[in-house]
């Protein structure tokens, strides 16, 4: 048997080797001109430190054939322009690369001079607080298993929360202070098993094969990406293939998916991929007592009619189940193990989530800039149950959550540049429909009332937003100003745009294409998730429009200064201050919602306030060498304090005060197209609030709980250890005739680090699996705190398959 499987491997190696080193890539496009859209003739194309070079036609486009796959640094000049630099692009022998590119002018100097820019290519409207990440660096970041939210989580100023799950916690910002966008059109809920209210999950849904490049906002946002207060994440999709059908076979550590990818005319091409998750027998190796089941769906389209109309249609879907691993306890004999895993058995609710969202945007060149119409729909249907001790019969009933979420959006926005002047304006329109039934019987101190909700609502939401940059002193300097109002129907406050009007300016002074020194002061409102808006009493009221319920509001200052000593790499500092107002605050637990977001189901669904207020800050210090030859890495360090009001009006720590986030990631690329990248992350302990174990022990409290009563008393006044980590990953890729294949290593938390997590509280049973009552008071049980760690080592080992 052996001998037979040494021959097969053998044979298998030897046909591999025919047809390797032998296959080559191409690469083509277009050259614009960024002012007035008109294609440039004769300029220069080159993959830099190569032979590989061409010059645009006459209607700008240009074509590279022949190229050995690998990562290259393309580099397109033009006279009069500035040098356009666009740093690790993949070049395979698959699918051919199409680019628009779209060059800026120089106007500072004379005709002749050609001004060269670095592949950190600075941004005049939003200067500071802001990185770019592209496809080849998602694609090989150690530990980030392709997942974009992720590989988010590497860059400065963003800290995580625990293991299997992708909360993006940006300058002491709560998850859902975050927005995200796929070209132009908005996604409301970017991971599986999203938290509704908020926007966290354990794995992300966008498939990272579509992905070109993503822009990351911290601050001085866009004034077109509103209702963020702590980061936008503006994704742009990759071109089809425009010379014939291709295509992508994934196999992760996770889930399977199929990507195809083909032009369907002339001027037109189409991304389509469908993804299944196997994610639950990973996690029943691990024995874990849940088991998430998920499936997405990816759809673009581009349509090129003519030089002047360009239409982009993209849609995107989930479903997921998430599942009870009754069989987590066979063979388990750790009675740690034990005690965690049927304290979860008996809390999680099970729920069913699926969502999806579809637009289409429309792009007008002029000669003088462009217009813009982004029209989609999205909607997200949440349902979640839950009964005593998993006994699903009626009286065991403690929790029946169903919620739908429906948006209808059009924006507009025009476009125009002139000479040094840019400015553009825009405006806004949703219609949203709300509903939510819910049954839940809850505790008020150690009192047990049950919650009835039948709430529908639906309002319409506008947006008027207007922007102007100036460039001064031969280009040295920029100006921006912009000017943003968000109102909607939900009640008199907030129909008024004068309430929400939202002013920013950002400058930056670039001393000689290498130090430059930034700064930007914005004001930025947010509407509270629709699960405030809609919460309803037992009488049928709007309770929270009673409260005059209102935006959240954040007035950021930022100041920065970089050194970009070569084109591929550069070292930032920045300074932050973020203030906060009109945060939602909960009548029934005395906290700001600020505090939470971080955890499974259902985050604002309760009556509130519009009276928090709350401040983080702190600063950042990267730097990032892109690759170059052999070698790529990057490190960040932040520190960051996150405080909010208490109860008593007092400013304690949030639950994202982590104060400390440092991370290292480097990489080599061997011959042979090998690579290897190693990262490792520190992240400060993150406060927690203990429980109140008189409370949670009585038996009418947790008869009903089934889980601890946190002593919001006590705010945040407890701190998690420190954690820290290493995660490997190794590639090695082979091309042959009509298809590639690149076969890679991944393994997480490689020293196995022990994570701590804030303890469970459980109530003791016995060996029938009833609770034991307190042997000094007969209206509690008997209690104790769990553990609660991880620190498993996870290797995958992922293959895809490029055809």
């Amino acid at each position: 048997m052996k001998n037979r499987i040494l021959k097969s491997a053998t044979v298998f190696l030897f046909f591999l080797g025919l047809n390797l080193f032998s296959q080559t890539g191409k690469l083509s496009g277009t050259v614009f001109s960024a002012s007035d859209n008109q294609p440039l003739a004769f300029a220069d194309v080159v993959l830099q430190n190569t032979n590989y070079y061409t010059t645009t036609d006459k209607e700008g486009k240009f074509s590279i054939e022949n190229i050995k796959p690998g990562i290259y640094n393309l580099q397109v000049s033009f006279l009069g322009f500035q040098t356009y630099t666009l740093s690790e692009l993949t070049i395979n022998n698959i699918r051919s690369q199409y680019l628009d590119i779209y060059l800026k002018e120089n106007l500072a100097q004379l005709d002749e001079v050609v001004i060269k820019t670095s592949a950190f290519q600075r941004k005049a409207e939003s200067p500071v607080s802001a990185s770019s990440i592209g496809v080849t660096e998602i694609m090989r970041s150690p530990g980030a298993n392709r997942d974009i939210s992720s590989v988010i989580q590497n860059l400065p100023g963003v800290a995580t929360t625990s293991a299997f799950r992708n909360d993006l916690i940006v300058r002491g910002g709560a998850p859902g202070e975050n927005r995200f966008y796929m070209d132009g059109i908005e996604i409301p809920n970017i991971n599986h098993f999203a938290t509704q209210g908020s926007s966290g999950g354990p794995v992300g849904m966008i498939n990272v094969n579509f992905i070109n490049n993503v822009n990351f906002y911290t601050g001085a946002f866009p004034v077109s990406r509103g209702n963020a207060l702590s980061s936008v994440m503006d994704i742009y999709t990759k071109n089809a293939n425009p010379d014939k059908l291709s295509g992508n076979i994934t196999i992760g550590s996770s889930d399977f998916g199929l990507t195809i990818d083909t032009p369907t005319g002339e001027n037109s091409g189409m991304l389509l991929s469908a993804r299944r998750s196997y994610l639950q027998f990973l996690f029943e190796q691990l024995k874990l007592p849940f088991l998430p089941i998920y499936n997405d769906f990816q759809y673009v389209h581009k349509f090129q009619f003519d030089d002047k109309n360009q239409l982009k249609i993209i849609g995107l879907g989930a479903i997921d189940n998430f599942e009870l691993n009754t069989k987590v306890n066979e063979g388990v004999t750790d009675e740690a193990v034990l005690k965690r895993n049927n304290y979860i058995l008996n809390n999680i609710p099970k729920f069913e989530q699926w969502n999806y969202a579809i637009g289409a945007n429309w792009r007008r060149n002029t000669t003088h800039g462009y217009h813009q119409t982004v029209l989609s729909r999205n909607m997200l249907n949440n349902t979640s149950n839950k009964y005593r001790y998993n006994i699903e019969t009626e009286e065991n009933k403690l929790l029946d959550y169903q919620s739908q979420e429906i948006e209808n959006k059009l924006r507009y926005e025009y476009h125009y540049t002139d000479g040094r002047w840019k400015w553009y304006t825009g405006l806004g329109w949703q219609y949203v429909k709300y509903n939510n039934k819910t049954f839940q019987q809850i505790n008020i101190g150690d009192l047990i009332t049950n919650v009835n909700i039948d709430s529908e609502l639906s309002l319409q939401k506008y947006a008027l937003f207007a922007q102007v940059n100036r460039s001064f002193l031969k280009d040295k300097l920029d100006v921006s100003l912009s000017l943003r109002s968000d109102f909607n129907s939900y009640s008199a406050k907030m129909a008024n745009p004068l309430e929400q009007l939202s002013p920013r300016l950002a400058i930056s002074y670039n001393f000689n294409n290498q130090h430059t020194l930034s700064g930007s002061i914005g004001n930025y409102f947010q509407l509270p998730a629709y699960t405030v808006l809609g919460y309803k009493d037992d009488n049928g009221n709007l309770i929270n429009k009673e409260n005059d319920v209102t935006y959240i509001n954040v007035w950021q200052y930022v100041s920065g200064y970089s050194w970009t000593p070569t084109d591929y790499f550069q070292l930032k500092m920045e300074g932050f201050y973020k203030k906060y107002d009109q945060y939602p605050f909960s009548v029934l637990d005395g906290i700001s919602l600020a505090n939470l977001g971080s955890d499974y189901g259902v985050i604002g669904n309760t009556e509130v306030i519009s009276n928090a207020k709350g401040r983080s800050y702190g600063f950042e210090i990267s730097g990032t060498q892109k690759l170059t030859k052999k070698i790529f890495g990057s490190f960040t360090y932040t520190y960051v304090r996150s405080e909010f009001e208490n109860n008593d009006d007092k400013y304690v720590a949030s639950a994202w005060d982590n104060r400390h986030i440092f991370n290292v990631l480097g990489g080599y690329k061997f011959s042979k197209d090998w690579e290897l990248g190693l990262k490792f992350r520190f992240l400060g302990g993150a406060p927690f609030t203990p429980f109140n174990t008189q409370v949670s022990a009585l038996k009418t409290v947790w008869d009903v709980n089934q889980q601890g009563v946190l002593d919001y008393t006590n705010l945040n006044t407890e701190r998690l250890k420190a954690t820290h980590g290493l995660d490997l990953r190794i590639d090695k890729k082979w091309y042959f005739n009509k298809w590639a294949l690149d076969l890679y290593l991944d393994v997480q938390n490689v020293y196995a680090a022990v994570v701590e997590n804030p303890p469970y509280f459980s109530v003791i049973y016995d060996e029938q699996g009833l609770p034991l009552p307190s042997e000094s008071d007969p209206n509690s049980y008997r209690y104790e705190l769990i553990e609660n760690e991880s620190g498993n080592v996870l290797p995958s080992i992922g293959i895809t398959v490029d055809f």
